[in-house]
């Protein structure tokens, strides 16, 4: 099992949620947070002052999956996050040693 946190642009969310319920990717979760990489920030101007926005908003998706759908995952985050320019954001995937399933008590692959 694996675990594939995605950081993406915020307007992106509703084309990756879209994109993985269509290759049957039944749950996720989202959190907004902010930060930045390459891109550093920006400066905006705000009553005739201007000032750095270190942190940019991001949406973070958490998706956890079996072993075999994690190529189709991937793929649908990337295209369907994919902006071509600066700050589309990164996908992470670490091993899931195990899921429970607090309701039913299934574990491993039945959770997911």
């Amino acid at each position: 099992m694996k675990l594939v946190t995605a950081i993406i642009k915020p307007f992106k969310l509703d084309d990756v949620r879209e994109a993985l319920s269509d290759i049957s990717i039944q749950g996720m979760t989202v959190t907004e947070v902010k930060g930045f990489g390459r891109q550093k920030g920006h400066t905006e101007l705000y009553r005739g002052a201007e000032y750095v926005v270190d942190f940019l908003p991001k949406v973070k998706i958490e998706v956890a999956i079996k072993d075999e759908s994690l190529d189709g995952v991937i793929e649908a985050i990337s295209n369907a996050a994919n902006t071509g320019k600066v700050g589309d954001g990164k996908i992470f995937v670490a091993s899931l040693d195990n899921v429970v399933r607090i309701r039913t008590g299934e574990t491993g692959g039945e959770a997911v």
